[in-house]
């Protein structure tokens, strides 16, 4: 595997793939072997360090994939902060597996272009059946199935794999403008209104105005303690009824399960009359803790769906499955493509002279469903995770984090230095340190993250800063959750310490 002179250089040769991948393979199985050695966060923190490692300018001549792989372990890993290490606890776990790269490898490796039905048959079908298989292993109503309706067309529901929830945001938000304005006319965009929480995901905003919202006409609506920080249809309903008193259109309401800062989990059903009532479209946004609905004792959270016309959820996230994929639903797939699909002349009549229609009523045109027009094999890799683990694998996977986050909680609340912020429902644990205000419990959190063995990170509710650990690495185990508890509280004391000291010592300063 030396440096390929230029007259030899056949990029898909099959035994010169074989061993570069094989190379690849050996590099992260040794990975994977000692992710756990390395500090979870990136040690070096400071910005330019990789540029001032690496030539100014590319090679003018390939290179060995083994001295490439080198310079991956020597300057590219310390600058890492390791997602897949059983120590990380920050943000939502970004899942990674064995089958998910498989799945990944079989989907770069036939590197198929599936945006419409005729340019990869195979790939657009199995992608139709894999996310109907995972609306029915969450509980979604058959309102969101292509089977339900006999296919991608006529009306019924279906589904997509996009890359990101961002994506699936700006997606329904053009779907709803266009049918509101399909109403009152595109002059009335600027009358358009988008109600959400002060929970919801700040990814929603950025959609909003991707879309021609008028910031001003973003609503972010308060939520507190007393609901669980959940939406609730009374402060949308108040909201919606004041937009309407001045003459503004109510657009698009978003519901979500598992918020991102504190697991907040929003009444679907509620908020779904409310969004009827008023015209509006609801959207449902799962992209945590919708992976959590394959086991029935959380598929409760979804009830109301079918007042929904859109679902996502993230299976990159806590499914096992490698970045990137995200399922959305659709309960009317016209609305999508109405406002996202092209028909350019250089993609009629590309199979092979007979009009896309003879492909049937059930082939799908993906290109429509999404913002850009190529699209990866995305079905492939969670197609491979669903056949490889099962429904029971899948199961098992989210109730053993659960159970950690449980025990997790459990410790936190036995300790009185240390209050729970926020009801756990899935794997996510807010806490703080009592009585030690904002400035200590920021410190707090510096201080675990700066030792290198976990990486957590923190959310603002009520002006209170708290501290989220997030359980639901693949590498996860229980040991490794204790062991970042022991860290917490070996740190607080520390803190709480130096602070008691500091305090003496105000209060009883030497003589001199």
């Amino acid at each position: 595997m030396g440096s390929l002179p230029l007259d030899a250089l056949q990029p898909l040769d099959p035994d010169t793939f074989a061993a570069d991948s094989s190379a690849v393979v050996d590099f992260l199985a040794g990975y994977y072997r000692d992710v756990d050695k390395y500090p979870v966060r990136a040690a070096d923190l400071e910005p330019g360090r990789l540029r001032r490692l690496l030539p100014e300018a590319a090679p003018e001549f390939g290179e060995p994939a083994e001295r490439i792989l080198a310079d991956v372990r020597r300057d590219v890993l310390p600058g890492l902060t390791h997602w897949q290490s059983p120590s990380f606890f920050a943000y939502f776990p970004m899942n990674a597996s064995a089958a998910g790269f498989a799945g990944e490898m079989l989907s770069v490796g036939l590197n198929v272009v599936p945006f419409m039905w005729v340019a990869s048959p195979a790939a657009v079908e199995l992608e139709a059946v894999v996310v109907d298989w995972m609306a029915r292993l969450v509980g979604l109503p058959d309102r969101f199935l292509f089977s339900g309706s006999g296919g991608g067309g006529g009306g019924g529901g279906g589904g997509v794999l996009q890359g990101s929830t961002c994506e699936a945001v700006v997606c329904t938000l053009a779907a709803a403008r266009d049918r509101a304005l399909g109403r009152i006319g595109h002059e009335g965009i600027v009358k358009l209104v988008v109600y959400a929480s002060d929970q919801t995901h700040a990814t929603f905003q950025k959609g909003a105005r991707l879309v021609g919202i008028s910031p001003a006409n973003f609503r972010v609506v308060p939520t507190a303690a007393a609901s669980g920080y959940a939406l609730t249809g009374a402060a949308v309903r108040a909201a919606v009824e004041g937009d309407v008193a001045r003459g503004l259109v109510p657009l698009y309401l978003c519901a979500t399960v598992g918020t991102t800062g504190i697991g907040a989990v929003d009444p679907v059903r509620e908020l779904g009359e409310v969004a009827r009532r008023h015209g509006m479209w609801l959207h449902v946004d799962a992209a945590y803790a919708g992976s959590a609905a394959i086991c029935p004792e959380y598929q409760g959270y979804l009830d109301g769906a079918e007042l929904a016309d859109s679902v996502s959820m993230n299976p990159h996230k806590w499914f096992l499955t490698n970045m990137d994929c995200c399922c959305l639903w659709v309960a009317s797939p016209a609305a999508l493509t109405a406002a996202l699909s092209t028909d350019p002349e250089y993609l009629k009549n590309a199979g092979g002279g007979k009009p896309q229609a003879a492909a049937g009523a059930g082939a799908i045109d993906y290109k429509d469903w999404q913002i850009s027009l190529s699209r990866r094999f995305r079905a492939m890799k969670l197609w491979f995770v669903l056949r490889r683990y099962g429904a029971a694998g899948m199961r098992a996977h989210i109730r053993r984090h659960v159970a950690m986050a449980e025990w997790f909680e459990r410790a936190v609340s036995a300790d009185e230095r240390f209050e729970v912020v926020a009801k756990r429902r899935f794997s996510l644990v807010c806490f703080r340190l009592r009585g030690g205000g904002d400035a200590m419990n920021r410190e707090l959190l510096a201080a675990v993250n700066a030792s290198g063995r976990v990486f957590m990170t923190h959310f603002v509710v009520e002006g209170k800063f708290v501290i989220r650990l997030a359980v639901g690495g693949a590498m996860t185990e229980m040991r490794h959750v204790g062991d970042a508890w022991e860290l917490v509280q070996r740190t607080a004391e520390q803190l709480l310490q130096r602070r008691g000291t500091r305090k003496n010592e105000d209060e009883n300063p030497l003589p001199w």
